[in-house]
């Protein structure tokens, strides 16, 4: 039989009685309290809150229901707790790196910077946007060149969000905005360039191009997007014609390549020409100014030489001899004199003599005769022919 059927114990048998009465001087409630008197506890101690009685229990009063001030506690409770509610919802907090753009009922309000922040719930409504983060979007196609040539380049766009307020307000999608512009800029700049300096050399003009190009598109949409680089990452012919592409730029960088050899080859062997055409220069003036020199000083060697002959000239005559035999001498290591009228020729071996002169002060001998001893040879074989040719005088009387 049920706990709780009629006629039956089971007043006694109540899970949540644990067999004694809850009022009653029974046995103490261990189980969870009664909703009824729960709420009605709550009740009693609102009223007493806002100094209102509950009634009397035992007497007649007005009743055991709830009396209207009670209900007007609860309701006064009740918006309390949601007044708090909602002033709790409206606390948030912007990162560092985000604006936050304030819509009041609908309309702009107020951007608000980094921190916490408070603004009323279901009142005003709070969009954040990052404004550091660089956002990147490519895009690729095939494009009609000036010169009706098809290339196929392939950009990468860079962006960040440099006005919040135009961002959210002005524009309803401004990334799609931004994926179009980026298409009719690269079209109208590929279209007003030549293929051959959009694969070769152009691409870093192109992509400024396109750049600037985009910009002004962004600005007149108003999308509160600005365009920080564009990167230019292929540019090519399609793939049908590549190949005979490639061989073109194969033998326009051959070319370049020869054209830089010659340059190197010129560059080293013109300033070598021009080198070595100012030394046969600065040597022909050296000589020119050496020959001239010596010719003058022989002019005035001479002039001064004439005059002193003109005072003596037998002294000249024989100093001259003997410079001129000195020189002779010095230049050569054997003398043959032949001695007219003689019948035989005199031998001077000049380097035995100079074998057999006294060892110098360092142990060694000169290769040399000086100028002392060579006047004393020069003298004796004087002497010698003069006394030849007396005998051969005498001979002949």
């Amino acid at each position: 039989m049920a706990w709780n059927e009629p006629g039956g114990n089971g007043n006694n048998q109540d899970p949540w009685n644990n067999g004694g009465d809850r009022r009653g001087g029974g046995k103490k409630d261990q189980g969870p309290p009664d909703l009824d008197e729960a709420l009605q506890k709550l009740q009693e101690k609102l009223n007493g809150i806002f100094g209102k009685g509950g009634g009397n229990k035992g007497g007649g009063g007005s009743g055991s229901g709830p009396s209207a001030g009670s209900s007007f506690g609860m309701l006064v409770v009740v918006a309390v707790v949601l007044l708090v509610g909602w002033a709790a919802m409206g606390f948030y907090t912007v990162d560092q790196q985000e604006r936050g753009v304030v819509l009041r009922l609908g309309k702009y309000h107020e951007t608000v910077m980094p921190g916490l922040q408070w603004n009323p719930p279901l009142i005003d409504d709070v969009t954040t946007e990052n404004v550091t983060r660089v956002s990147a979007y490519e895009h690729r196609s095939l494009m009609l060149t000036e010169d009706e040539n098809i290339v196929d380049v392939s950009m990468t766009v860079q962006y960040v969000i440099s006005d919040p307020v135009k961002y959210v307000l002005k524009v309803r999608d401004p990334k799609s905005s931004l994926e179009h512009a980026s298409e009719s800029a690269l079209r109208h700049t590929v279209g007003s360039s030549e293929m051959n300096s959009i694969l070769t050399a152009g691409r870093e003009v192109l992509g400024n191009d396109v750049k600037q190009r985009l910009q002004n598109y962004m600005d007149g949409y108003q999308t509160g997007l600005r365009i920080t680089q564009i990167n230019i990452k292929e540019a090519k012919a399609p793939s049908q014609v590549q190949d005979a592409f490639d061989d073109v730029i194969k033998a326009r960088e051959d070319e370049q390549r020869s054209i830089n050899q010659s340059e190197s080859y010129r560059n080293g062997i013109v300033p070598e020409a021009r080198g070595n055409a100012q030394r046969m220069k600065e040597e022909a003036n050296g000589y020119r100014e050496r020959v001239v020199a010596q010719a003058e000083g022989d002019a005035k060697r001479f002039t001064s030489l004439l005059t002193e002959y003109q005072k003596a000239p037998e002294v000249t005559r024989e100093r001259l001899y003997l410079d001129a035999m000195e020189s002779v001498y010095a230049s050569n290591a054997k003398v043959l004199v032949d001695v007219e009228g003689g019948n035989n020729m005199m031998y001077l071996p000049l380097d035995k003599l100079t074998e057999s002169r006294p060892r110098t002060a360092t142990g060694s001998n000169t290769s040399r005769l000086n100028s002392s001893e060579l006047r004393d040879v020069t003298n004796q074989v004087i002497e010698q022919l003069r006394q030849r040719q007396q005998s051969a005088s005498r001979e002949v009387r």
